[in-house]
């Protein structure tokens, strides 16, 4: 008995349709990706020029010195710039692509409080970055070429590599901007049902533990940059609670208004 392949019927043809625009949707995503990545591969001296800034602002005037001990990581630095800058430049888009497949699945109030999610995301993580670059990069720095001079009759001379310090730069930037959209993941939590208010009030010494856990994991082993990263998680963490409490008050009046309507 041969066995026939029937075609597909018309309930498993939606299912189709869905993965063939999923599939465009990723081609889109990962075209916007590789040609950031050729402009900024271009550009990539300059990006790197402004990566490397706040550790020559560290450094005495004209002192400051990247080394490279293989031959090939100059060239495999310049490859990591590109593809970071070009996922930064491009991640608009990439959003853009994926909310443009989720959203024809969601109802109208499901997208308009969902929304606002979506557009804090990129605000936070570039305030985080911004942060991380302006601030606890140059004062780490500091403290690191503190430890500079004469040891015991020896001189003591930071020479960090390229890559060493291009892992360090994108440790920074990419720990303090994913840390910052902690608001938008409690937001979320909270409007999905999965937590209260309530519950993250009486678990409050909880959570400044566990970010004070976060912050020594993600973070260079100093002290400064894991306290210039606790106290904004902790100040974000209460600004959440804050909206958390208007958003329940607004529902409270609209269902004290509804009830007394329907009186």
């Amino acid at each position: 008995m041969v066995f026939q392949v029937q075609d597909i019927d018309e309930t498993q043809a939606p299912l189709l349709d869905h993965l063939i625009e999923l599939r465009t949707r990723l081609l889109r995503c990962v075209y916007a990706l590789a040609a950031a990545f050729v402009v900024c591969f271009y550009f990539a001296d300059d990006i790197f020029a402004i990566l490397v800034r706040p550790l020559t602002e560290a450094f005495p005037p004209g002192q400051g010195k990247l080394i490279y001990t293989k031959l090939y990581e100059a060239f495999f630095v310049e490859l990591k710039v590109a593809l970071f800058a070009a996922f930064l430049v491009s991640f608009p888009v990439i959003a853009n692509q994926l909310w443009a497949f989720v959203a024809p699945g969601l109802y109208a109030k499901e997208k308009k409080a969902f929304l606002p999610f979506l557009l804090a995301t990129p605000v936070l993580f570039s305030a985080g970055a911004a942060l991380a670059y302006f601030v606890v990069m140059p004062t780490a720095f500091r403290f690191f070429l503190g430890f500079e001079g004469n040891k015991g009759g020896m001189q003591l001379e930071a020479l960090p590599g390229t890559g060493d310090y291009l892992s360090l730069v994108m440790q920074f930037i990419l720990a303090f901007g994913i840390s910052f959209l902690l608001p938008v993941l409690l937001l979320l939590l909270n409007r999905a049902g999965i937590v209260t208010r309530a519950q993250l009030v009486a678990a409050r010494r909880y959570v400044i533990v566990g970010m004070a856990i976060l912050a020594a994991v993600v973070t260079p082993p100093d002290v400064v940059s894991q306290l210039l990263l606790l106290v904004p998680l902790m100040l974000l963490f209460e600004g959440a609670l804050l909206v958390m409490w208007f958003s329940e008050r607004k529902a409270a009046r609209e269902a004290a208004a509804g009830e007394a309507l329907a009186e």
